[in-house]
């Protein structure tokens, strides 16, 4: 069960925290890479799911 104080980011604010452009996050949604999901027409990401995530990328090089 996911702990309800889990922050939803926006798109803008995961290419911020990666400091990546704006438009790899949605390159990496387009090509199922990073975990999101809609809230109606937005995507938000858990910060809890983009940290495992990064860190299994870490661990793939």
């Amino acid at each position: 069960m996911r702990r309800v104080n889990d922050p939803l980011w926006t798109t803008q604010e995961v290419a911020d925290f990666l400091r990546v452009p704006l438009q790899t996050v949605y390159r990496w949604n387009r090509d199922g890479k990073i975990p999101y999901f809609h809230v109606g027409k937005y995507c938000r990401y858990r910060r809890s799911d983009v940290l495992k995530w990064l860190e299994s990328r870490h661990s793939a090089l």
